[in-house]
């Protein structure tokens, strides 16, 4: 996923696509635990791919705070 691609996204949908990767990454964990994970630099984009959409949430609603002062 590339942050300018984040960019486009309005608050709800990044909102549910960090509810999506949050889950997700509770999937890997849950398969690291029992063994099923194979790669395990998956669990690594995931966090990176949250926190690029943490980012992109936080400037839009930065943006969006500059714009009603």
């Amino acid at each position: 996923m590339k942050a300018n691609e984040l960019i486009s996204l309005n608050k709800t949908e990044l909102e549910s696509k960090v509810k999506d990767l949050k889950e997700e990454l509770f999937n890997l964990r849950f398969q690291l635990a029992t063994g099923q994970l194979q790669n395990t630099m998956v669990i690594k984009g995931v966090k990176h791919d949250i926190a690029r959409c943490m980012t992109a949430l936080c400037k839009l609603e930065q943006k969006d705070a500059q714009g009603r002062a």
